[in-house]
């Protein structure tokens, strides 16, 4: 939302004119209701674009999340590393890590790659939507590469060599066996599923979740119910390629009446599907559990990346929930500490010293 003009430092308000947005999920007063301390916002970029378009957009991002970040300097705060996420914590401030969603805006030069460590980014998702320089995306119809490319294994070492971490989200499988083949630092998936429990190709299978966790990775578990629930996912049908069109439409015209009823409907209909139980985001988080143990899981959410959470997870103001479910099933309070958010700073503390 950030992207879109909005102000994280109030609360960002549901709407279908100017400076109101037609679906939000994140913003900094919420995100203290909810008892989240951390977070990456993603800098994430399109396959659409071509190579300068992304390269520009995803510095335009950033400086968004600077702005942001300087705009509120009593609730939140930069952080690049664990241990600059506690101090932020002490200090009664939220961490704001950056992630890379897509490496299409380092193009084919490492020192761009360079670059955006430098202002902060410490997890690259190797591609988004469709395959790019670096390797095949897990939704492209035909693989350019069948993993990842020559320059993909080179993006690769670099990060190892930076401490940022790598991401296999949106990724095919093939390219998925190439970063565990290449990497030398634990791996992750920062906002994916099982597959076990919901058969869709942004999620994980148990034999890739096995070797991510070998590799000292983790699974941050997403909120999207596509990906939780297949019942969801075939009732849903097009009704989110709808909302998108009529979103699209309304972003450059935000004062027009007849687009901004047309969104309204659209995002109507698109709510009005029953939506699977939060505690569905519990059951894969326990799938993992049972597989490799509880070191290799996390909360991925997605929001704001994603229309809708699932039941009872409108926003994050509602994160408390996923807490309460884990006490209810009886995971002890350090096992829920891991989960929460250390897990994850353990690979990319791991990621930092390779």
């Amino acid at each position: 939302m950030l992207s879109k003009g909005a102000d994280f430092g109030k609360k960002v308000e549901q709407g279908y004119v100017p400076g109101k947005f037609p679906i939000t999920h994140i913003d900094y007063p919420r995100m203290k209701k909810g008892g989240v301390n951390g977070s990456f916002f993603a800098i994430y970029t399109s396959n659409s674009l071509t190579p300068d378009e992304a390269t520009r957009r995803a510095f335009e991002l950033t400086c968004k999340v600077y702005d942001s970040i300087e705009q509120n300097p009593d609730k939140v705060a930069l952080a690049t590393t664990s241990s600059q996420a506690r101090r932020n914590a002490k200090n009664g401030l939220i961490s704001i890590f950056l992630g890379m969603e897509n490496g299409a805006p380092i193009q084919n030069d490492l020192s761009l790659l360079r670059m955006f460590y430098r202002l902060g980014v410490r997890y690259l998702t190797l591609t988004h939507a469709g395959s790019n320089q670096i390797c095949d995306s897990c939704t492209s119809k035909e693989p350019v590469w069948h993993g990842v490319s020559p320059f993909g294994r080179e993006v690769i070492e670099e990060c190892n060599r930076l401490g940022i971490l790598i991401d296999v989200s949106h990724i095919s499988d093939e390219s998925f066996w190439d970063v565990i083949k290449y990497s030398k630092a634990p791996v992750v998936a920062s906002h994916s599923c099982c597959r076990a429990l919901c058969n869709h190709p942004r999620n994980m299978t148990d034999d890739m979740i096995r070797a991510l966790a070998e590799k000292g990775g983790v699974i941050q578990i997403n909120f999207f119910p596509k990906f939780i629930s297949e019942e969801y996912n075939s009732a849903v049908g097009d009704l989110g390629d709808r909302f998108d069109d009529a979103d699209y439409a309304w972003r450059p015209d935000r004062s027009n009446p007849k687009l901004q009823k047309a969104l309204q409907e659209a995002t109507e209909k698109y709510a009005a599907v029953p939506r699977p139980s939060y505690k569905v985001v519990v059951d894969h988080i326990e799938h993992v559990i049972n597989l490799v143990g509880v070191k290799h899981v996390g909360i991925g959410s997605d929001f704001d990346g994603i229309e809708f959470g699932p039941e009872g997870l409108d926003d994050i103001s509602k994160m408390q929930k996923i807490i309460i479910e884990l006490r209810r099933r009886g995971h002890s309070e350090n096992d829920i500490r891991q989960i929460a958010g250390a897990n994850f700073l353990r690979a990319l503390d791991a990621a930092q010293v390779i």
